[in-house]
């Protein structure tokens, strides 16, 4: 277990990318970033918070569309620099109303 004072936060300019899955089938859904007061936030609710580096404010998933994000479990990567959501996602995850944000195949 780590704590979230152990995250390097710092590496990226106070950012953390946030990969995000599903919890049932493990399809990526989508990335995002979070600061600490979004990882707090997050884990203080149990739904994923982010924070939105164009309009550089916090955000809930879903506050508007109701498609959030349950929290199920959070992984840390090896350089404690990047997460892992595990999530039970309601209605779709891409704000173009695609299921997941990786809809498109690189040619």
């Amino acid at each position: 277990m780590i704590s979230v004072n152990e995250l390097d936060f710092e590496k990226g300019g106070g950012l953390i990318p946030v990969v995000v899955q599903d919890y049932s089938t493990r399809e990526v859904l989508m990335v995002a970033y979070v600061n600490k007061e979004a990882l707090e936030k997050t884990i203080e609710s149990g739904y994923a918070h982010y924070w939105s580096r164009s309009r550089k404010s916090l955000w809930k998933k879903g506050e508007t569309s109701g498609n959030v994000q349950k929290i199920r479990e959070i992984f840390v990567d090896c350089d404690q620099d990047a997460l892992l959501y595990l999530v039970d996602q309601v209605g779709p995850a891409c704000h173009l109303n695609k299921r997941s944000c990786f809809f498109r195949r690189l040619l």
